[in-house]
């Protein structure tokens, strides 16, 4: 799943905190004087945590998640997966890429 976010390390800011926890943020402040949260994946007991900050910003984003892929939400912004689903995964890489693409016409990135 980390080769979803990779793509757009370029042009965000990449956090780590530990290995099971990987994250990118906006490189301009633009919440509160703070940079704005893009993407994580967390690496849980029992299964993956896919979070994508458009989601949960943008209404338009929302009403492109498929049946299938809203089965794994949890919360507004966050996708879990215990096992890999290809089909899934290539709809995670369209959201991000207008998530990504919505981020940059609101002139976070």
């Amino acid at each position: 799943m980390k080769k979803i976010l990779t793509p757009y390390e370029k042009r965000l800011s990449v956090v780590r905190y530990k290995p099971e926890f990987y994250y990118l943020e906006t490189v301009l402040p633009c919440y509160k004087g703070k940079p704005l949260h893009f993407g994580a994946i967390r690496l849980g007991k029992n299964y993956v945590s896919y979070y994508l900050m458009p989601v949960y910003m943008s209404p338009d984003l929302q009403k492109r998640i498929s049946p299938e892929l809203r089965k794994r939400m949890q919360g507004k912004s966050c996708f879990n997966f215990t096992e890999i689903d290809p089909v899934l995964f290539h709809e995670l890489i369209a959201l991000t890429r207008a998530g990504f693409a919505g981020f940059c016409a609101l002139k976070y990135i």
